[in-house]
């Protein structure tokens, strides 16, 4: 007898309906071929999270996990393009604006977030000394004017972000961070999360990195992090993702920078070396077996299964949850 496929008259109606959406993060950034950073960054950190990410390339870079070599700014036209079609079809729930890629596609970008003023925004501002000298100041001039004022959250480094917000600082002391969020403040920015500031003198100086949200009036919060003996890359669009996807989730922006940088510190904890490089932060560090499931399976490993040079079975495959 064929089963009749109309519901019963007493299903719960909510039993009936697809779940959910989860929430939609748009990030504006370079693509990265090697995966670290950029929009393959960005992607990977808002799934992490638990969203779904909408990426829109805007420039092209040549680069291995080392160094930059080259970048090729897409027209601006097609920045948009890409980003309009899916705002058409698709709700928002959060921006990061990471690379731009020119001066031109920061205007162009910064139109389009006009027209969102309620959807929380995250900006990355990324070391990109690689840049010659005009392209830098045309960048930094646009990002400081047409950004800033449409930011909830600027993050960077303590050296990038003092070139971005006190380019004629004396340099005879590190701005600190009030002073940096007061610059910012300046421009509507309310919110900036200063890294890898250098802890001031003693025990811990060489030790530990600090990373300090502030506001014009002062510290908000803040996480020390041990130094790390390796470099790094991806590890700025890491963060600046998560965040984006917390506050697209409805945390508030002390709380998600909390929960950010742990989870940053994580990755980097258990980042790897995918070629002669840097090292790659690992999103997926939660995903890896747990050391019970690894037991479990080498009981399970029939006799003369294939060992590694040191007799020791290999890892299994991640499980993705």
């Amino acid at each position: 007898m064929t089963p009749d496929p109309t519901p019963a008259d007493d299903t719960p109606a909510d039993a009936l309906q697809d779940p959910p959406a989860p929430a939609c993060v748009m990030s504006f950034n370079a693509n990265d071929a090697s995966g670290a950073g950029g929009l393959a960054g960005d992607v990977s950190s808002i799934a992490a999270m638990g969203s779904h990410a909408l990426p829109v390339i805007t420039s092209v870079l040549v680069r291995d996990t080392a160094e930059v070599f080259d970048h090729s700014p897409l027209e601006a036209d097609l920045v948009v393009e890409q980003a309009r079609s899916i705002l058409e079809d698709v709700t928002l729930a959060a921006w990061k604006v990471g690379y731009l890629g020119s001066a031109e596609i920061i205007g162009a970008v910064a139109e389009i977030l006009s027209d969102y003023p309620d959807v929380p925004l995250v900006a990355h501002m990324p070391s990109i000394t690689w840049l010659d000298d005009d392209e830098l100041q045309a960048y930094c001039d646009a990002f400081r004017d047409l950004v800033l004022p449409q930011t909830r959250l600027l993050v960077g480094s303590h050296q990038t972000l003092t070139d971005l917000l006190l380019p004629d600082w004396d340099g005879s002391r590190p701005a600190s961070p009030r002073e940096l969020a007061a610059a910012a403040a300046e421009k509507g920015t309310p919110f900036v999360l200063v890294t890898s500031m250098a802890v001031p003198t003693g025990a811990a100086a060489d030790q530990y990195i600090d990373n300090v949200l502030a506001t014009a009036k002062g510290a908000v919060t803040g996480e020390k992090f041990e130094r790390f003996d390796v470099a790094f890359v991806g590890a700025g669009d890491t963060l600046t993702a998560t965040l984006a996807a917390l506050l697209a989730n409805g945390s508030e922006v002390h709380d998600a920078v909390g929960e950010a940088l742990t989870f940053l510190d994580q990755s980097l904890d258990a980042g790897f070396r995918p070629g002669m490089g840097n090292v790659v932060p690992d999103r997926f560090f939660w995903a890896a077996p747990a050391p019970d499931d690894e037991a479990e399976g080498a009981e399970g490993t029939a006799a003369g299964a294939a060992t590694d040079d040191a007799g020791a079975s290999p890892k299994g495959p991640r499980q993705i949850h």
